[in-house]
């Protein structure tokens, strides 16, 4: 994480506490590094849906905006033409895809520091944007933050009518909004915050007491130096360099050469498990030095109290195989999914060290296939790596867990032993090729009996172990279910009543909502609720669900 946002977060540690302070972050470039619109019109000409003629009309009024050429609300208006007809769950579901598939790993890390760093302090955070409910809402439920200010388009019926809510959330109109939100808590945006990346938004940025120009184009790093505001810029997101490409390779395929060198110990001890302690080692060591990866480690007595034993972690990235590596060190088994036997090299190599190959989507197959690690704890005092989430999240959100991991410690005998990975994503965030520098701080919690676990209070286990992740994340825990209350025999021979006429037609269509008629609903849906939600369904039947044509802006 890049030490500029030091600064900004001793800023926010010296601010009052309390709802009363507005943090408002502006969203494309700085919370994500880049568009989200972009990854919208992709995908659409990914799927077909965007003709050639709509997306020349579509660029020439992004270019003519972008040369000063056509105002927000006029490129809007252009954007929105071609998504007349589509249903707006489509979008909802778009937008919820491509946050999962691309946006999620644009979110700049230090963004996510700052924003948590607000929402520590029990300020009202909010994202104001030009861009739809549709690119942010996604991003704003995995940051926590519940206000979103946006420029809302026109649905009518469950669907686009083709046209834009005015005005738009852009220039005064995010002043507008800001001050919606202000007046909904109380607040006085001479103590507020407003982070952006660009002139577009300077009326705010002077509207507020704390105005930070973050990752800032270079017309506002002019502007932040005549006014003396706080600047910083973010390397960790965004085009890697070419050594951090070279580099990221050779960590890559430095797995092959560090298990061939261990080849030679294998040879004169006669001891695969030498070999492979020595092989470990080595690509813990190469990996790291080639990512310029630290790692800073609370706790690290808890990985050698008790071995064998199984060692869980939750998974953010490809840089837990190297993390993982470093802080186990030997006399180690793993678990893999059943893809990775299928690379060239690698596969085999991982399948020579002890990784056993799973398929996860078969649950009966992957029981039987962990066998081997059962043996490998009990008879060779081997210790065994899993991520009970099954696969990489795209955000530090800690994700359910499944159950394999602690049955194979119930059936083993042995403790599990969490180990608490904070900001794997830094390194390289799930769907990113490319290992960036960072220092990564892990947590090794105490090792936790299971000897007196079962099968039938796994659930309870498996909740409490989730819970110290999330105690040690700062994320909120996980409650035990309610019992629900078995129906008496009385109830049970209840008969039901007839529908009465009234219920049979209760179900009417529901009203299409309005168009806006303030600046304030322009923003927002009503004043006394500034974030803007989506916008409520009928109940009447729409057409059946379109893919969107064209992206919002």
């Amino acid at each position: 994480m890049s030490s500029s946002v030091n600064p900004l977060l001793e800023a926010i540690e010296a601010s009052p506490d309390g709802p009363e302070v507005c943090a408002i972050f502006d969203f494309d470039g700085t919370i994500i590094s880049g568009y989200s619109a972009i990854a919208f019109i992709r995908e659409q000409l990914r799927r077909g849906d965007l003709s050639v003629r709509d997306f020349l009309e579509l660029a020439s009024a992004m270019t003519n905006f972008g040369l000063g050429n056509l105002g927000f609300s006029g490129m809007m208006a252009v954007t929105t033409q071609f998504m007349r007809g589509i249903e707006e769950q489509a979008y909802v579901e778009l937008g919820e895809e491509l946050f999962t598939k691309q946006i999620a790993r644009l979110v700049y890390p230090e963004s996510r520091a700052l924003i948590d760093a607000h929402l520590a302090k029990g300020h009202t955070v909010g994202i104001i944007s030009s861009a739809t409910p549709y690119q942010v809402e996604p991003a704003a439920r995995d940051l926590g933050i519940e206000n979103v200010l946006c420029t809302q388009l026109e649905v009518e019926g469950g669907v686009f009518t083709g046209s834009v809510v005015r005005p738009t959330c852009f220039g005064q109109g995010k002043v507008d909004a800001a001050e919606v939100l202000a007046d909904s808590v109380g607040a006085n945006l001479d103590d507020g915050f407003f982070y952006s990346d660009s002139t577009d938004d300077q009326l705010l940025l002077e509207h507020v007491g704390n105005p930070v120009a973050l990752n800032p184009s270079d017309k506002l790093r002019a502007v932040a130096r005549d006014n003396n505001w706080p600047t910083a810029s973010f390397g960790s997101r965004g085009r890697p360099t070419m050594g951090q490409f070279v580099r990221s390779i050779a960590a890559t395929v430095s797995l092959v050469p560090t298990f061939a060198a261990g080849l030679p110990i294998y040879a004169l001890t006669g001891s695969r498990r030498e070999a492979t302690n020595f092989s470990i080692n080595l690509f813990a060591e190469t990996a790291s030095a080639l990512i310029n990866l630290d790692l800073r480690v609370n706790g690290e007595e808890n990985l050698w109290k008790e071995r064998p034993a199984v060692f869980i972690f939750n998974h953010q990235s490809k840089a837990d195989v190297v993390i993982g590596a470093k802080l186990l060190r030997r006399d180690m088994a793993g678990v893999g999914k059943q893809e990775i036997k299928k690379m060239p090299v690698i596969g085999k190599v991982l399948e020579m060290g002890g990784v056993v190959m799973i398929d996860r989507k078969n649950a009966s197959s992957a029981i039987e296939a962990m066998k081997p690690l059962v043996d490998a704890m009990r008879n060779e005092g081997k210790s065994v790596a899993l991520a009970p989430e099954g696969t990489r999240t795209v955000s530090p959100n800690l994700a359910p867990f499944k159950k394999g991991a602690f049955h194979l410690a119930i059936q083993a005998g042995v403790p599990i032993v969490p180990v608490v990975i904070r900001n794997a994503g830094d390194v390289a965030p799930k769907g990113d090729f490319v290992f960036r520098p960072a220092t990564v701080e892990v947590d090794v919690l105490p090792p936790v009996d299971t000897s007196a676990w079962s099968a039938d209070t796994l659930d309870d286990h498996i909740r409490e172990v989730r819970n110290m992740f999330l105690r040690t994340l700062g994320q909120p825990e996980e409650k035990a279910p309610v019992a629900k209350k078995a129906k008496t025999k009385t109830a049970t021979k209840t008969r039901k009543k007839p529908a009465t006429k009234a219920k049979a037609t209760a179900k009417t269509p529901a009203k299409s909502p309005s168009k806006a008629k303030t600046k304030a609903k322009a923003t927002t849906k009503a004043k006394r609720r500034p974030a803007a939600k989506a916008r409520p369904k009928t109940a009447a039947k729409a057409r059946p669900k379109a893919r969107p044509k064209s992206a919002g802006s």
